[in-house]
């Protein structure tokens, strides 16, 4: 018993010495917990909206009123023409927007119906469907509020438009989830064991000794995976349009253009990963775990980013699989150019060479 208890304790040691042991054991399961607490949920709150109040009148300003107190929406600003409504989508800076027609109140009063428009983003289908019903219930509520009152049956029908997905697929916003994930985890994974397998297997003091500098070195170790991830694009692309019947709205040349250096930025992570770490066990582990929860969590894929903690949404801001999620939508399912991305384009080109410079600094051109 005395020894069976003394392997016990000896296995303890061996649990509390390892560090990456103790981060499995008590690290993943609280930041799990926390992750898909607070960022797994259907609720869809503080929507970016904008109103088109064409009569600007009494029934008007109390649905606007009661808009305004529900945590669903933020109203943006007030929009006085089309033209507006169609730009702020475009931006993808709203989620919906509410047209009153004019003569609202009088044709409530004296025909005793009334019509309101909204107009939902639905490149992601299920955010779409969730607002719609919410402003459709609140308006439902307004007339029930207004029948009991009156006693009169009055009526406000809603119409409802869904901008860029009009039957609500849910591959529209999948399809583009989907390649942001597809190609982090395989260009971080692939490029992540590289250099550390060199360093395994004692090959690493050849390509020391050999005439090519450092950068060439990582870009010799880079470009197979860049060829293939290349080609993993235009087999999603095809599939997505062959079998799924996900249309190209955009420009096909801009769309692999900017996939090329999503691509770019996750092996330049990966080379990073390769460098900073001494094992192969240990580049898998960070590749996999470091990033497919990040990925799945907090790119927009899954879950809408403004519903999330405000810690989160800043945390958010460093994946990069969430700006190519925007810029993948706005090019493939909106059909929008450059003009519309370039600041998620230049986000990406920032992480890329944040990511090389760090790896040449890093990669010791001597064995220690």
């Amino acid at each position: 018993m005395k020894q069976f208890l003394a392997f016990v304790r000896k296995e303890f040691y061996h649990v509390f010495r390892d560090r990456r042991t103790l981060f499995i054991l008590f690290g993943m399961p609280v930041a799990q917990i926390l992750m898909f607490g607070f960022a797994l949920t259907n609720e869809v709150k503080d929507s970016k909206i904008v109103i088109m109040d064409q009569s600007q009148d009494r029934a008007t300003q109390q649905i606007i009123s009661k808009i305004e107190a529900s945590h669903y929406f933020k109203i943006q600003q007030n929009i006085v023409s089309p033209k507006q409504i169609e730009e702020e989508f475009k931006k993808g800076k709203i989620k919906m927007a509410l047209i009153f027609p004019s003569n609202f109140y009088n044709d409530l009063m004296h025909l005793h119906t009334a019509e309101v428009q909204v107009i939902a983003d639905a490149s992601d289908p299920n955010v779409a469907t969730t607002v719609t019903n919410y402003i459709s219930a609140i308006i439902l509520e307004y007339q029930h509020n207004l029948n009991l009152n009156l006693n009169l049956p009055y009526r406000i029908s809603t119409e409802i438009r869904m901008l860029y997905n009009p039957q609500q697929k849910s591959v529209h916003s999948m399809v583009p989830g989907v390649m942001a994930l597809v190609l982090m985890l395989v260009c971080v994974m692939m490029t992540a064991i590289s250099i550390v397998k060199e360093k395994e297997t004692g090959t690493m003091e050849v390509l020391l000794v050999s005439p090519l500098r450092p950068m060439l070195i990582i870009l010799a170790k880079a470009i197979p995976y860049l060829l293939l991830s290349f080609i993993n694009i235009l087999t999603i692309l095809v599939l997505s349009v062959a079998l799924l019947g996900l249309p190209i709205n955009g420009s096909i040349l801009l769309l692999i253009a900017v996939s090329t250096l999503y691509i770019i930025a996750c092996l330049s992570l990966g080379i990073l990963i390769s460098i900073k770490t001494s094992t192969q066990q240990d580049a898998m582990t960070i590749s996999l775990m470091g990033m497919l929860l990040p990925t799945v969590m907090l790119s927009g894929f899954m879950f809408p980013i403004e519903n999330m903690p405000v810690v989160l949404q800043v945390i958010s801001n460093i994946v990069p699989a969430k700006w190519f999620n925007i810029i993948i939508k706005a090019v493939m399912i909106k059909g929008l150019g450059f003009g519309a991305i370039w600041k998620e384009v230049l986000i990406l080109t920032g992480m890329t060479i944040f990511f090389l410079v760090v790896s040449l600094k890093s990669f010791k051109i001597r064995l220690a």
